[in-house]
């Protein structure tokens, strides 16, 4: 937690309202299942006190037509306070922004601006030092910070949600939110990038086997391999990017669908909280959740790149591979067997990949019926993005951290590297016949190396030649890893000036200090 804490300057605030939890208490004792569902499930956290000690429920803001109010069980399920607090600051944000437009366009005077100001600032302030008191009488962020207001300042709070609808707050609140949740988590991607980079600088010259159908293939540089998974993150992070470009319009002034007949300044509110300009359809900005889906699905494909690492690093590991060895820092053992040493790390970030899809799945079903434009249904948009954001952090947090403690078993891979005639393919190109053939005459060198239990480079020219006369005495500066390797030259391959340029690259583009590396 403290290393998420301070490892991006520019994403710490956010990753503090992500990580850091509010201490509640309930408001009467319950029977153990009720008190139970009253905190709510492990992801939505402690639930907030449902009022006040020794007070009733107060009048809902919206309760002008009601009689009656609703029963504790419709409360208990409608409520979305236990978890949309970590909006707070994002809906402080927006209502500083609308409370000054609605200044300078002579909606509000400058003193109930000021007064709504300073009491944002107060409730901030409570916020964060843990002495605010959250409500569920009071359903939401928005409703408990505006009641809160208006307890503090009085009536200048009540006009705080002129030309202003929970529809389109919400939404506000939310794309602050996940804009900044992508900063963070590209501060994260990037970590992850280095850590890599930094390995595969230390392992200059490694061959190891590479594998399709999990079968031996060809040979190639460990360095290759571990650039392989940069680039993938690269597309990741580039993902990223192209969302937040596309979730950077401002929903602020849609009101609940059909905007306002108030001379607002919706492109003031926007300009005021760092959007690109406002959205132009008021129906889209408070039923599109494109932008969650989008967020998800980048956040689903991260995941996806991860548990592949996670899956190699973790087989890696084990007795049958044994290429790499975890430190003791980034492994777990066994409560019954006391020789074991787990890769657990990397088998969470395997299994949790499955979590983050799971999100992705549950707004895609959520958002599949919806007719246009607000449905409450769409409140069950926040806890899958919090906890695919939460998780997807975690993920290459911990993803570097293991990245920065293990070491490669050179002499195990060595040994590894002759079984699988991973030069085949090498000796197939030096033939110089048409591929076909060449692929036909090796295959047979490959059967005779199979019935003489050897390698390719252990046949005698004579016996290459038996089977085709094509070969001749340079034929065995092809044939070993070591050899093949050097014949790789294509752009992008795993020849060692190939594979330095793309190290290179990596190592400018990241401004990784060689020489730190080294130390």
């Amino acid at each position: 937690m403290d290393s998420l804490l301070s490892s991006s300057t520019s994403s710490s605030s956010f990753l503090r309202l992500l990580y850091t939890p509010t201490k509640y208490t309930l408001s009467r004792p319950q029977p153990l299942l009720l008190s139970l569902i009253a905190q709510g499930s492990s992801q939505r956290g402690p639930a907030a006190v449902s009022c006040a000690m020794g007070q009733s429920k107060e009048a809902k803001l919206w309760g002008g037509r009601f009689e009656e109010s609703v029963t504790d069980a419709v409360e208990r399920f409608t409520e979305s306070i236990s978890y949309d607090k970590q909006l707070y600051k994002h809906d402080i944000m927006g209502s500083r922004a609308h409370a000054s437009m609605l200044a300078h366009q002579g909606l509000m005077s400058d003193s109930d601006r000021d007064s709504i100001l300073q009491g944002l600032d107060q409730i901030e302030k409570q916020i964060e030092a843990g002495e605010f008191v959250w409500r569920t009488d009071r359903e939401d962020v928005h409703m408990n910070i505006e009641a809160a207001l208006t307890d503090l300042i009085g009536e200048p709070a009540k006009k705080l949600h002129t030309a202003r609808s929970r529809n389109d707050q919400v939404l506000t609140d939310f794309r602050l939110w996940c804009r900044d949740a992508i900063d963070a988590i590209l501060s994260f991607i990037k970590r992850l990038q280095v850590s890599l980079v930094t390995l595969a600088e230390k392992n200059e010259g490694l061959i190891v086997p590479g594998y399709t159908h999990m079968q031996r293939a060809q040979p190639v540089l460990l360095q290759h391999l571990l650039l392989a998974y940069v680039e993938q993150l690269e597309r990741d992070a580039g993902r990223l990017l192209d969302c937040r470009v596309r979730l950077n319009f401002c929903p602020l002034g849609a009101c609940a669908l059909a905007g306002t007949g108030l001379p607002i300044d919706r492109f003031m509110t926007s300009k005021a909280l760092g959007f690109t300009a406002p959205l132009r359809n008021s129906i889209d900005a408070v039923s599109d959740r494109d932008f969650v889906l989008e967020f998800l699905s980048a956040n689903s494909i991260i995941a996806i790149h991860l548990s592949r690492i996670g899956e190699e690093w973790v087989m890696w590991a084990s007795e049958e591979f044994g290429f790499l060895t975890p430190s003791d820092s980034v492994s777990t053992g066994s409560s019954i067997m006391p020789q074991k040493k787990n890769p657990d790390p990397m088998e969470l970030v395997r299994g949790k990949s499955a979590r983050i899809v799971g999100d992705l799945v549950s707004l895609l079903v959520l958002c599949k019926g919806l007719p246009h434009a607000y449905n409450r249904d769409l409140q069950e948009d926040k806890e899958p993005v919090f906890d695919s954001v939460k998780t997807i952090i975690g993920m290459l947090e911990v993803s570097a951290e293991f990245a920065q403690n293990i070491t490669f078993n050179q002499e195990r891979i060595k040994k590894a590297l002759p079984a699988g005639h991973l030069d085949a393919t090498t000796l197939a190109d030096y033939l110089g016949v048409p591929f076909r053939t060449s692929h036909d005459i090796v295959g047979r060198a490959v059967g005779c190396c199979v019935s003489k239990n050897c390698q390719l480079q252990d046949l005698s020219l004579d016996e290459l030649r038996s089977i085709n006369p094509v070969f001749e005495k340079d034929v065995y500066e092809f044939l070993g890893v070591e050899n093949s390797i050097k014949k790789f030259c294509s752009y992008g391959s795993t020849g060692a000036e190939c594979v330095a340029s793309q190290l290179e690259y990596w190592m400018s583009k990241l401004n990784i200090d060689r020489v730190a590396v080294g130390q």
